[in-house]
């Protein structure tokens, strides 16, 4: 993780951390390290919508073009249409304002480079140095030169085209509920979902800038669970902030997480030949009835580090067609190079019209494991203390050790979110979450984290 860019882009509280000046240094720098031999770069910038984007993206934007750049202003879109986007329109680099799953007050700067996919490590590093140490010197034309900004709202319909594109037939019939946590999926889900015949109930879809992922959406699916239940509908979609994350629920109201929606999808693609190097990519917080459903069918599992950036690059590496996390980034590389949720959905509703079966019934190939989560609120000076903290690391030894060959703990710093995530899982409830809550309690001890937030998963 560098020192401006995680796992994910920029991220920090929009206006505080991730100032208007911040913003536009990012935007020259970035102009500046991706701009083409011998003729002006054309960026393209999208929105989710919380309140702050309409500032940042108008400050990127102004780095931008104050570097000799052009931007055409995308309005609210879901972070893979702007992965889309720009090797549709021929672009030179988009990006997206978002902090994804967050709530509102945090925002974010996420790239792409020209083919669509998040932009590397090296270039990210040439960015960061600029805006953090200067020392390389943007050009700052003038007159004609100066770069101009423009909007194109209705390029997101291209981008629903190429989603309708993915599937065959269509979904009528079929009577579904989205839950568009008050973000991107606000401006494209009802449009994508009605024109493929499906009845779409709509929730959580008015936006007000502050309600993004506010008790709603992927992170929050129990309002989606209930809904689906209560109006005897066939299945459901919760989707993030930006809409590149899918939960499922299925006509029961069960939730159908990113490691489930896998199982499915992988079964599928391998009965079809469809799952090249007949291998899935997780990462290491994938649970583990994951990997026991992959060798229970002959499929082989390749694990990565926690972020679907990882995930892809390992996928683009070995030339493997399906990845994803349990979180719910799925990554189809026959159709995107990032995370969709709405694609996720749309194959998900693809397989069930092929197959004539319920959801409930295609959500048979996985047994979890039971997981316990617990999330530690900490400091960027806490995450640079968990890694040399000689405590720290007896007590995760010790609960390996307690644990032994029954179960397994994960811990790590979120790459996105102010955050220490412990996770422990295996057969043993209470084993798992003595061990999670143990080593949870010498973090908080040593690096003076709040009170921890548990979550349990079974």
């Amino acid at each position: 993780m560098g020192r401006l860019f995680g796992t994910d882009g920029v991220r920090g509280i929009a206006n505080t951390e991730l100032t208007c000046e911040r913003a536009v240094a990012i935007g020259r720098a970035a102009a500046a390290v991706l701009q083409p031999e011998g003729r002006r770069a054309r960026f393209l910038i999208g929105t989710d919508t919380r309140i702050s984007g309409d500032m940042l993206a108008g400050a990127v934007a102004a780095g931008i073009t104050s570097a000799g750049a052009d931007v055409i202003m995308l309005g609210v879109v879901p972070t893979p249409a702007v992965s889309y986007l720009v090797t549709k329109c021929a672009a030179d680099a988009g990006v997206m304002i978002s902090a994804s799953h967050n709530p509102a007050p945090s925002n974010g700067i996420k790239i792409f480079s020209g083919d669509g996919y998040k932009l590397p490590d090296l270039l990210e590093e040439r960015i960061e140095t600029l805006v953090l140490d200067g020392g390389e010197e943007i050009p700052v034309p003038t007159g004609g030169a100066v770069g101009r900004i423009t909007a194109d709202p209705t390029a997101r319909n291209l981008y629903i085209e190429h989603l309708k594109e993915t599937v065959s037939g269509d979904f009528s019939g079929l009577r579904i509920a989205l839950d568009c946590a008050n973000g991107s999926a606000s401006a494209t889900a009802y449009d994508l979902f009605s024109a493929l015949g499906a009845q779409v109930h709509m929730l959580s879809h008015t936006p007000d800038g502050v309600n993004i992922n506010e008790n709603c959406g992927s992170t929050h699916p129990e309002m989606l669970a209930a809904y689906v239940r209560s109006h005897g509908l066939d299945a459901g979609a919760a989707f993030d902030g930006d809409a590149d994350r899918c939960m499922m629920v299925d006509e029961t109201g069960t939730l159908i997480d990113g490691d489930m929606i896998l199982s499915i999808l992988a079964s599928d693609m391998k009965e079809r030949g469809k799952l090249t190097g007949n291998t899935v990519v997780g990462t290491v917080m994938t649970n583990f009835g994951f990997q026991r459903f992959c060798e229970e069918n002959g499929i082989r599992f390749a694990a990565t580090q926690v972020g679907d950036r990882f995930v892809l690059e390992e996928m683009v590496r070995e030339d493997y067609a399906l990845g994803g996390e349990q979180s719910g980034h799925i990554i189809f590389r026959e159709f995107a190079r990032t995370g969709d949720g709405q694609l996720t959905a749309l194959q998900m509703l693809y397989l069930m019209r092929r197959s004539g079966e319920k959801l409930s019934r295609l959500n048979t190939k996985m047994r979890p494991c039971p997981q316990v989560l617990i999330n530690l609120d900490v400091t960027a000076e806490g995450k640079v203390h968990f890694y040399t903290d000689t405590e720290i690391r007896k007590a995760m030894e010790n609960a390996r050790l307690a644990l032994g060959n029954s179960g397994r703990i994960v811990v790590r710093p979120s790459g996105t979110e102010p955050l220490i995530r412990v996770m422990a899982e295996g057969d043993d409830g209470e084993a798992i979450e003595a061990a999670a809550k143990s080593v949870a309690a010498v973090i908080a001890a040593r690096i003076g984290t709040s009170a921890a937030k548990q979550k349990d998963k079974e």
